[in-house]
């Protein structure tokens, strides 16, 4: 009988950001951890989740609209970090602007979901270097995509920070009445019409890639079928190396003392 791997390690999982994301991202953690063998409940790894839906918005948070987020991831992932977690990972590509702010606070290693991507697109496309990225104005403003991809001499392509079609893409987020974060599991017509007419305009820029830079993005990806472009998704990078982490195939990062 094969000798069960042992977990080494414990995540623990900012959630919530929106109500989604953890959901999207356990289901990974359970599909590529039955893919990788599992087949009883102890093959799984065990993880802490916090539903975190208390945070203020993030791109209303780096635009000083809203109180900063600090505080409240700080809070939380201490909290995780007391209840036995050995690293920390967050479902919310946006809240990655503030891990400058959050990360010198905790004791346990937050793992950033954008270098983890762009290292993924380095070691597995090494013949593509245009990549583009699909995110909230936030995400973009903060240039935490950019900053990852363009470290290991990649090129993001992103809409326009305040065009048309970076609004749409907002819009195909946060809309009241048919956007991904209002209308939950069910995804309407609208939002994916605006995100395949996205991913036409990335092509006519070049690109090679895409990233889906925020968790509501990730969850229409599949149902986007009008272009030719790769798709990236960071919260299959991240699942995956979470399960790396949890069994010990990679070496969590060591913080520096505060």
């Amino acid at each position: 009988m094969k000798e069960e791997i042992q977990q080494q390690a414990i995540p623990g999982i900012i959630g919530g950001l929106g109500p989604l994301a953890h959901i999207e991202f356990e289901n990974r953690l359970i599909a590529f951890s039955s893919q990788r063998g599992a087949v009883r409940d102890r093959n799984h790894p065990a993880w802490i989740l916090i539903n975190a839906t208390d945070v203020p918005d993030r791109t209303q948070s780096l635009f000083g609209q809203l109180p900063d987020c600090t505080p409240w991831l700080v809070k939380y992932g201490k909290m995780l970090q007391m209840a036995g977690a050995n690293f920390l990972v967050v479902t919310c590509n946006t809240a990655h602007g503030f891990y400058q702010t959050v990360q010198p606070e905790l004791d346990i290693p937050w793992i950033h979901l954008m270098n983890a991507t762009a290292a993924f697109i380095k070691s597995s496309y090494p013949q593509y270097h245009r990549v583009g990225v699909l995110a909230t104005t936030g995400t973009l403003q903060a240039k935490i995509y950019h900053n990852s991809l363009t470290a290991l001499g990649l090129t993001a392509i992103t809409p326009p920070l305040y065009s048309q079609l970076q609004k749409d893409v907002m819009d195909a987020i946060y809309n009241p009445v048919w956007g991904i974060k209002a209308t939950g599991i069910e995804i309407l017509p609208e939002p994916i019409s605006i995100l395949d007419n996205a991913m036409k305009w990335l092509e006519e820029q070049g690109t090679e890639l895409v990233i889906a830079g925020c968790t509501e993005i990730s969850v229409v990806l599949k149902k986007l079928k009008c272009h030719a472009l790769i798709d990236i998704d960071p919260l299959d990078i991240l699942a995956n190396l979470t399960l790396d982490l949890a069994f010990g195939h990679q070496n969590i990062p060591i913080i520096r003392p505060k």
